[in-house]
């Protein structure tokens, strides 16, 4: 018997990337929060955005929802990232 075993992994390398710079503050910066969609990340988003601007003065929070979980954000939401200061991802269930 003979097994035929498949790597899951791209087939295309990805650049390298650098880090961005670490922010000094969060003051009055606009922090993008990309979900996955799923039902857990309702209240848990919602209280991260209260936390944000009420102890760390962020000036506004963009919520924006993947419409497909296991797929990557679309081309629109990373356009739309590229002018955060602060972007953050998450899942839930």
């Amino acid at each position: 018997m003979t097994y035929q075993v498949l790597n899951p992994t791209s087939e295309v390398s990805p650049g390298v990337l650098a880090t961005a710079p670490r922010l000094q503050s969060l003051a009055g910066a606009t922090v993008g929060v990309i979900s996955n969609g799923k039902e857990g990340t309702k209240g848990f988003f919602a209280h991260l955005e209260r936390i944000l601007v009420e102890q760390f003065d962020v000036a506004s929070v963009v919520l924006r929802r993947k419409s497909n979980y296991s797929a990557p954000a679309e081309r629109s939401i990373l356009e739309e990232a590229a002018v955060w200061d602060v972007a953050i991802t998450g899942i839930g269930d």
